[in-house]
């Protein structure tokens, strides 16, 4: 993928913008960061050379004056909310940032859990962190919120939450997904902050949309799309335009939250020309890093046709709602965007049209597409895989790169002890049984060095994957999408 974003220069501007917030509000700036702060992965794919962990990078250049709080609604507790790029739920996310952030040595001020309301689940969470020593505070819905401006700014409002004893100058409030109380946090922070006599600010860090690229740039299309289950839309935001006369994009739960959030900061603070519009409240330097506007361009396309493939996948699955895939389908629509402009599904479908049983492809680092079919014994994908790695290591195609007397013992592994539905292998027992041969094969040594050069690769199945199969190559960094079609006629899937 050609190069169309420079990470250094993003992070050396972004830092400065914060510098100066922080100053700007005399030395106390609470920032809510939106979106990852691990694994920005969509970013990565719409904005190629933007690094996954740019934010945390960004965050430990500024340890000395940084802590950070993080949020999570007990309602997503309850609920079990799972985020989806991992598969894991939002408070053992919440635990692995704090984890891979303590030993980054960041300073993890605590964890707020929002919108509690006596919810059991969110008990024995707060009780988990406890015992591990970590320190939380429990907020409440205020009755009101937000348009009661009244009531929320004042001892009953804010004022009820409980405090969160800060020392740094810039405290960092996120969270490992959207709805978990990330603004009404700073905000309430803002207002303990004055009651004390501190002047303190309020600013977000948030990457998309991109406010200073069009409407309907691909990159900003492509936010739409990945918050289409949502139903969030781009727009012009008005209050930026009606101030300063400059056309610029936000999206439309920040502006029409807007009114109300500069009427509490107001009240707040006294200062009716803090910010203007929401776009005055961004810290979002990612359109100057822009180098390749084509470059991004092609990525966004390609993300938004992946994105509209899983929903279709999602939507078969009884996993998505009608109403996303249709707006995905808008929004591909909107660039005359096709499925099939995807380079690896009509290889993949050739293959299997050919053969008459599932297949799937992979583009390789070098723009060639390798194919692979489905057998008695390995997954489509496990096959792609395997027949990937031989090319790249330029071993011939017919070479076994797995030994009969590693298959057998993992077959039957997986049928008299695991009691497996099925004997097919899929990506990760395949990667373990080419691993162990590796041990005595060089050959299939050879073989498993060029695996880490499949990571930020293209993939189609032609039909939905296994999770041993989806859930390992995804792992490996491949960008998967497959077609809406179930293997068989079972109902467990």
């Amino acid at each position: 993928m050609k190069i169309g974003f420079d990470n250094k220069l993003y992070m050396q501007k972004q830092k400065e913008h914060i510098l100066e917030r922080i100053d700007r509000f005399k030395g106390k700036l609470y920032l809510e960061f939106g979106g990852k702060l691990f694994d920005d992965f969509h970013a990565a794919r719409v904005l190629p050379g933007f690094e996954p962990d740019a934010k945390i990078r960004l965050l430990c250049d500024l340890r000395e004056q940084s802590e950070i709080v993080f949020c999570i609604s007990a309602g997503n507790i309850e609920k079990s909310k799972i985020r989806a790029d991992l598969g894991i739920s939002y408070d053992l996310d919440l635990l692995r940032q704090i984890d891979d952030i303590t030993a980054m040595g960041l300073s993890v001020n605590s964890v707020v859990i929002t919108q509690y309301t006596g919810q059991p689940a969110a008990d024995l969470f707060a009780h988990k962190l406890a015992a591990r020593g970590m320190r939380y505070y429990i907020h409440r819905p205020i009755a009101g919120y937000p348009s009661d401006v009244d009531h929320i700014v004042s001892d009953e409002g804010y004022g009820s939450n409980a405090y969160i004893e800060t020392t740094k100058p810039l405290v960092v409030v996120t969270a490992p997904g959207p709805g978990s109380g990330k603004l009404a946090t700073c905000l309430s922070q803002v207002y303990h902050e004055f009651r004390r006599g501190v002047m303190a600010g309020y600013g977000k860090y948030e990457t998309f949309p991109i406010w200073n690229l069009p409407l309907k740039h691909p990159v900003n299309l492509a936010y739409e799309a990945a918050t289409a289950d949502l139903q969030d839309v781009n727009m012009i935001d008005p209050f930026h335009l009606e101030a300063y006369g400059q056309t610029t994009v936000n999206y439309n739960r920040d502006v029409e939250a807007f009114p109300i959030v500069h009427t509490i900061l107001s009240r707040i603070t006294g200062d009716d020309e803090c910010y203007r519009s929401p776009t005055d409240m961004g810290v979002n330097m990612a359109g100057y890093a822009i180098v390749d506007d084509e470059a991004c361009r092609e990525a966004s396309r390609q993300e938004i046709i992946r994105r509209y493939c899983t929903g279709l996948a999602d939507l078969r699955q009884g996993k998505e709602r009608p109403e996303t895939v249709e707006k995905l389908k808008l929004i591909m629509q909107q660039l005359e965007l096709h499925v099939e402009d995807r380079a690896v599904v009509l290889p993949a479908r050739s293959k299997r049209d050919q053969r008459g049983v599932p297949a799937a492809a992979i583009e390789l680092p070098d723009g060639r597409v390798i194919t692979g079919k489905a057998s008695a014994l390995m997954s489509a994908c496990s096959g792609v895989m395997l027949n990937s790695i031989k090319v790249m290591a330029g071993i011939p195609k017919d070479t076994l790169l797995i030994s009969p007397q590693v298959l057998e013992p993992l077959l039957r592994l997986k049928i008299d002890l695991l009691k497996s539905r099925s004997s097919v292998l899929k990506a990760d027992d395949v990667l373990a049984a080419l691993y162990i041969c590796a041990a005595t094969d060089r050959t299939a040594a050879r073989a498993v060095e060029q695996l880490p050069k499949l990571n930020g690769c293209e993939a189609h199945s032609t039909q939905l994957l296994y999770a041993g199969d989806k859930d390992t190559l995804r792992r490996m960094g491949l960008h998967l999408t497959c077609d809406p079609e179930f293997p068989d006629k079972s109902l467990y899937f």
